[in-house]
């Protein structure tokens, strides 16, 4: 019986919402012992305070020179790709693939090609205010129509978003409500389906407890880092 091959060599920033990298890393190492092979794992610290601003502000090219500092770390210990597991940073995507040392697995890539692959026409995001106001960033551009929420609901989403961000957990009027909100939308805009474009909304939502119809981002995300990975 041939080895197996060893798996690409991942480069994680964390640190952009503790729960988010968590989230990563269990999904990452339970995805790889599902198959009966060991990841090849390294991970550095990144501030999530000083990522969230830069992204607020819409600083791309400073932002895209933060994160680079961080794989460049990781690409020293020997990673062969990196992966940015968080919504937010993605607002400098193009201008991170010019300054990264390694490839990036991209999150917004395994979004898109999702979106085209379920033939999804009609979409609404729900995650943090940058990753909503920019229609995930303007990257289903050709794909699919994305549609906007009113700015109460909006404002309402990006608010209990950094609730849970910040607590690493929904409450239940939290969960009740994002829930309610996803049936409201998906009725009155005839929506395919709710992007949860906010890795911290893969800790609330989840395949047992979800009731509508929803592309989970995150879980898309580490879907397609274990195709490359294996590649």
């Amino acid at each position: 019986m041939a080895a197996k091959s060893e798996p690409l060599h991942l480069g994680l920033v964390a640190g952009l919402g503790v729960g988010a990298g968590i989230f990563y890393y269990r999904s990452l190492v339970n995805a790889h012992r599902s198959i009966g092979i060991t990841p090849r794992l390294l991970m550095t610290h990144a501030e999530v305070r000083k990522v969230m601003d830069l992204a607020a502000a819409r600083a791309a090219q400073e932002l895209a020179e933060y994160l680079s500092g961080r794989l460049h770390q990781l690409a020293a210990g020997g990673a062969q790709v990196g992966i940015i597991p968080a919504f937010s940073p993605q607002i400098c995507a193009r201008e991170l693939a010019e300054l990264s040392p390694i490839p990036l697995i991209g999150l917004l890539d395994a979004i898109a090609d999702e979106v085209a692959g379920r033939g999804l026409r009609r979409v609404a995001v729900f995650g943090a205010g940058v990753t909503m106001e920019t229609q995930l960033f303007g990257r289903l551009q050709g794909l699919a129509e994305v549609v906007s929420l009113r700015p109460a609901e909006l404002e309402s989403v990006a608010r209990i978003y950094r609730n849970i961000v910040e607590n690493e957990q929904a409450s239940e009027q939290e969960f009740t409500s994002l829930r309610a909100l996803a049936h409201s939308v998906i009725e009155r805009e005839h929506v395919n389906a709710i992007i949860l474009a906010g890795t911290d909304l893969s800790l609330v939502f989840h395949p047992k407890n979800i009731d509508f119809p929803y592309l989970d981002g995150a879980r898309t995300h580490i879907a397609a880092i274990m195709r490359q990975s294996q590649s």
